[in-house]
């Protein structure tokens, strides 16, 4: 009997993410390009959400804006609030949260912006993907936006070497080699999002695409709520 989606992610991505925390984090802290010019292009005093935000790298990248983060994985949480700290000082209340993307701890239409940024092609379902960007979607007022990075199925420059008519759904390897211990290897779920997918599945969650990319071997879109 196959394991259902929930308890297949929770082998294949939560499980993995808590185990391998610090060893991630430790390549993960130059903010890519194009979402750090969205953060600064925002208006100042702008309230949002990282939605899936790792350690917490683009909690800094415009001190201006007020973001509220959430993680799924606990270890990348307590990484992340040491990186809040920083910026807001030891006293100031947790800024980040432990929460499932399917399951935001967040009042609707309560917010400016939302980046959510290597978490949807994590949900190992394209009902579940799309029911994670309408979560998404319901954060934001009328006029919010909505900033999605998914991994590319097109990715025939990468070393990895999928390109078109790869398989869409993989298991990808993360191995951690540290002094003294036997080498470990962990298997993360992806859906490696086919041209013009990630799109659709905005259009199915309710939302309407204002802008769409490609960048670092990932599909992004920028999207509002049409039904706000």
């Amino acid at each position: 009997m196959d394991p259902s989606p929930e308890a297949y992610e929770a082998t294949h991505v939560h499980s993995v993410y808590n185990a391998i925390a610090p060893h991630f984090s430790s390549t993960r802290h130059k903010p890519w390009p194009f979402i750090s010019s969205f953060l600064t292009s925002l208006p100042p005093g702008s309230i949002g959400l990282d939605v899936g935000c790792g350690n917490g790298k683009y909690l800094p990248v415009n001190p201006l804006l007020h973001i509220l983060a959430s993680d799924r994985s606990e270890a990348l949480v307590r990484l992340a609030r040491t990186e809040q700290k920083k910026l807001t000082g030891p006293a100031s209340p947790p800024q980040v949260v432990v929460a499932d993307a399917l399951s935001l701890p967040y009042r609707e239409r309560s917010v400016d912006f939302v980046i959510c940024v290597a978490v949807i092609h994590h949900l190992s379902t394209r009902e579940r993907r799309q029911e994670g960007i309408r979560a998404l979607l319901d954060c934001v007022h009328g006029g919010g936006r909505v900033l999605v990075y998914a991994w590319a199925l097109e990715q025939g420059s990468s070393r990895r070497g999928w390109d078109e008519g790869s398989e869409q759904d993989a298991l990808v390897p993360w191995v951690m080699r540290s002094k003294g211990k036997p080498e470990a290897t962990f298997q993360r779920y992806y859906h490696l999002y086919r041209k013009g997918e990630l799109e659709e599945d905005v259009e199915a969650a309710g939302g309407k695409v204002l802008e769409s990319g490609y960048e670092k071997d990932n599909w992004w879109v920028i999207c509002s709520n049409s039904q706000a």
